[in-house]
């Protein structure tokens, strides 16, 4: 009985997860168990919502579970009863009462669902979403702080440009190095690649006071921008104008803590933008016809236009998480906060059963109330609505995933 004991507890079964994780992380690489972990946390964070609001309203939790399927670990604490199930595909916290035929234990009808207040029913319904939305903001406030974004008005030193038989050009024979913010010439604020190329281009054989910040240091060099007609980069002569031979790009900007609030809100709000409108195009009949017509031909499928408008499965999502955090932690924030929002925006549809079903169906019951006598909503009365939507996301699940599978879409890294 003690080794049965051992077996079933939290520490066993945190202990066996983390082996499963570091064998995945050995076999595949770090990648894809780290991105499987993070949406394993968006799905609790997404239940975490709605067990906290429950039970701040007073309301009965009687489950807490990670995934669908067969239960692979339990444990009640108090009257809640916590769990992993077999395919980790979502969750749910159980609330009884969710509709008004539903039998519930004796004496626990107060702390059902059905009977909350209006207010308490939407706060539940609604705080998955919400806390998609402190997710996507969190990751936006850490990406701006502490990994920063590429600034369009700071233009750097990205590389060097090589001059056929010189051992080194005209950039670094100035003094210049790799990473180096440009920030003035002649006195004059460069605020775009554009700008200082063409004063640059402009300058052939004149001599040229440039200003760089150097790891948060003001520097003064100067520097003779080369005609391009006495040059040569890959055995061709360039252009007659001024070079001085470096690749210049953005530079990636930290934000202070307190400024990167407000701009994280910015950026969360352009999240809830794009997906709004990519969940009207999702859901548009031509983007079922153009799903049908990819999956019964693979030259439609792989069409670069087909693939850059299509919905990802969650397959494709886990891939291009992966992608994206081969190359850095700012790509990978910058998809987990994007499908934050889509997921929490897509979930406030006033369609059963998504928790927007229940928001629209609780709203409806307020407006039918009258003082003193609460209206209730025969929900089974919704059932073909239900069902007809249901098999739409039936069929645009198979879709994607097949897509994903059978013809993913290329790297986009």
């Amino acid at each position: 009985m003690e080794h049965a004991s051992l077996r079933q507890s939290p520490l066993a079964l945190f202990v066996g997860v983390i082996a499963f994780v570091a064998l995945l992380a050995w076999l595949v690489g770090w990648a894809l168990p780290l991105v499987i972990f993070l949406i394993l946390l968006m799905v609790m964070g997404h239940e975490f919502g709605h067990f906290i609001t429950a039970k701040r309203a007073g309301l009965l939790v009687t489950d807490f579970f990670v995934g669908f399927g067969p239960i692979l670990w339990s444990t009640t604490r108090g009257e809640t009863r916590y769990g992993i199930r077999a395919l980790p595909l979502g969750g749910y916290v159980k609330v009884p009462g969710m509709t008004w035929g539903t039998p519930v234990e004796p004496g626990t009808e107060a702390r059902t669902y059905r009977e909350a207040s209006y207010p308490k029913k939407v706060l539940f319904a609604s705080a998955g979403s919400l806390m998609h939305v402190v997710m996507a903001l969190a990751l936006a406030w850490v990406a701006l702080t502490f990994i920063g974004a590429p600034s369009s008005t700071h233009v750097g030193v990205q590389a060097f440009t090589p001059w056929q038989g010189l051992k080194e050009n005209a950039a670094q024979l100035a003094g210049l190095h790799v990473g180096d913010q440009i920030v003035s010439i002649d006195g004059t604020t460069i605020t775009s690649i554009n700008q200082l190329t063409n004063r640059l281009h402009g300058s052939a054989g004149k001599h040229l006071t440039m200003v760089v910040d150097r790891d948060g240091r003001d520097l003064t060099l100067h520097v003779t921008p080369v005609n391009g007609r006495t040059i040569k980069e890959d055995g061709q002569r360039l252009p007659a104008h001024g070079y001085i031979g470096i690749e210049v790009g953005d530079l990636t900007v930290h934000t202070s803590p307190l400024a990167a609030i407000p701009r994280s809100f910015t950026q969360v709000g352009s999240y809830v933008a794009d997906a709004a409108h990519a969940i009207v195009h999702v859901f548009s009949p031509g983007e079922f016809a153009s799903l049908f017509h990819q999956v019964a031909s693979a030259k439609a499928a792989t069409n670069p236009a087909n693939q850059n408008s299509r919905p990802d499965s969650i397959v494709g999502v886990v891939r291009i998480a992966v992608q994206g955090a081969d190359v850095g932690a700012l790509p990978l924030i910058t998809i987990l906060a994007a499908v934050n929002i889509f997921v929490g925006v897509l979930n406030m549809l006033p369609m059963l059963p998504l928790d927007g079903g229940y928001v629209a169906i609780a709203t409806y019951e307020r407006i039918r109330s009258r003082r003193g006598v609460r209206y209730q909503a025969d929900i089974n009365k919704l059932a073909p609505v239900v069902y007809a939507f249901m098999s739409v996301l039936l069929v645009l699940f198979a879709c994607t995933l097949y897509l994903d599978i059978a013809h993913p879409i290329p790297n986009p890294f």
